[in-house]
């Protein structure tokens, strides 16, 4: 199993970024995904989750309103479309697949794979 995150950088406040997972290794069609981000100094904090076929999403309220999730199940690849971006942004923002366990998609405990990380930094 692998997960591959790109597209991270740094933009202005304001700006925006997509950030893509590639995932192998498995059936990414059969799991729930999630994007997770750990700022500097602090602990991982749930972004935002996906259905397996992508038509329902969640967001923490943090960023909802300004990110989107979205998947392409034939290309294998997770999407975290972030617009209107603001400092407290900046993070280490990670893919994860959703494992067995309950139906909530917010326990990070239950995300089984993931990837390495792509940096998001927001700054003037």
């Amino acid at each position: 199993v692998q997960l591959v995150e790109s597209g991270g950088g740094m933009v202005q406040p304001g700006g925006s970024l997509t950030l893509s997972c590639v995932v192998s290794g498995f059936t990414f069609s059969t799991y729930p995904m999630s994007w997770v981000r750990q700022p500097p100094g602090k602990g991982p904090e749930w972004v935002s989750a996906i259905s397996t076929e992508g038509g329902t999403t969640y967001y923490a309220n943090s960023v909802k309103g300004r990110f989107t999730i979205s998947r392409d199940n034939a290309k294998n690849t997770l999407y975290l479309q972030m617009n209107s971006l603001k400092p407290e942004d900046t993070a280490l923002y990670y893919c994860a697949r959703k494992g067995a366990g309950s139906s909530r998609l917010d326990r990070l405990y239950e995300y089984d794979y993931w990837g390495q990380g792509t940096q998001v930094t927001v700054s003037s």
